[in-house]
């Protein structure tokens, strides 16, 4: 096998994919710090392909999942560290071309570099083999992880889990307020209350954001709902 073709062995034995054109993937594994084509068109390209792949994958597996709750589930697929992840596993960094300086910082471990690296994987099959060639690889590298998604309800922020119990019961929303800031303007902590008057019921949380402290108060309320006795909560 000759220099030019160092990507066919890589892609046959870990994708099992037939590449036809080989400098599609020559610049899908160059990083923008070796010299000749890179990868960044191919990467956006490849982010598009996957997005699209891993949607429609989740759309048929949740029928019944809401907008939010499918991209809550994709974010979960597609974001940086799982696609680093499976990269890693794929000995993508091996066969990565980069620059000296790069080589130097161990660049071929980066989470970045390697999740970019194998959208533009993505996006080279795409284009060389075209969408279904594409959602074949893509599938059969994430179907685990896809398979191990929790349920949608699971994926839901505390404050957003308290709203939809609480409409479902036809019971009024939450109130939060502010009890405390203390530290300095840099390092400032907040001190929030969640209360429910329909159920009697007030919990506080902590945070270094009024946002973290909404959510923990949030999540202390729900623990305290679903450790109530079932006949003390109103109909």
């Amino acid at each position: 096998m000759t220099s030019a073709d160092w990507p066919a062995r890589w892609l046959r034995e870990r994708l099992g994919y037939e590449a036809r054109d080989l400098a599609l993937f020559r610049a899908a594994l160059t990083h923008r710090s070796a010299t000749g084509p890179n990868n960044e068109r191919l990467e956006f390209l490849g982010d598009a392909v996957l997005n699209l792949v891993v949607a429609q994958h989740l759309y048929g597996l949740f029928p019944r999942a809401a907008e939010g709750d499918l991209s809550r589930l994709r974010s979960r697929v597609v974001s940086s560290e799982p696609l680093a992840q499976v990269a890693a596993g794929l000995g993508l960094g091996d066969t990565l071309q980069l620059g000296s300086g790069e080589l130097k910082s161990g660049g071929f471990r980066r989470e970045s570099i390697l999740a970019d690296a194998l959208e533009a994987v993505f996006g080279a099959i795409y284009l060389d083999g075209g969408l279904e060639a594409a959602a074949a690889v893509i599938v059969q590298l994430f179907a685990t992880r896809i398979a191990a998604l929790p349920e949608p309800e699971a994926l839901k922020d505390a404050k957003t889990r308290l709203q939809e119990y609480l409409q479902s019961r036809s019971l009024a929303l939450p109130h939060y307020a502010v009890l405390n800031v203390g530290g300095e303007d840099h390092a400032q902590t907040f001190e929030v209350s969640c209360e429910v008057p329909a159920l009697g019921l007030r919990a506080r949380g902590r945070g270094l954001s009024r946002r973290r402290a909404e959510q923990q108060a949030a999540e202390r309320m729900l623990t305290q709902i679903e450790t109530r006795p079932v006949q003390d909560t109103p109909a």
